[in-house]
């Protein structure tokens, strides 16, 4: 977990939490509790967060403070959650969004 973002523009410094296990799109990754979502997403590696709904280009991490949606997945079922700026906890659900849904476009 060396690729970690060091200092947040507008979340400042994180508070290192203790290391916790949640699921990416079903795999089992560890991050650390209060960090952002994406923060623990880039430390695993994961740049793709979500897929555009009309052309289907993949989207990750862009301003990294909540104003823009290139960050969004579902968490916990929810579509349109800012990674960015979402604390990880325990168990979280974290799947790719492809334009509104966690279901890939050739299913929906």
């Amino acid at each position: 977990m060396s690729s970690r973002i060091k200092e947040h523009p507008i979340l400042g410094e994180p508070q290192k939490g203790k290391l916790v296990t949640f699921t990416y799109d079903g795999k089992e990754l560890q991050g650390y509790e209060g960090e952002p979502i994406a923060a623990a997403l880039k430390a695993a590696g994961v740049m793709v967060h979500r897929y555009t709904k009309k052309e289907h280009k993949p989207r990750g991490i862009f301003c990294a403070i909540g104003r823009c949606t290139d960050c969004v997945m579902v968490v916990d079922g929810k579509p349109n959650v800012r990674t960015c700026m979402t604390p990880l906890a325990e168990g979280m659900k974290v799947q790719t969004q492809y334009g509104v849904s966690d279901q890939p476009f050739d299913k929906q």
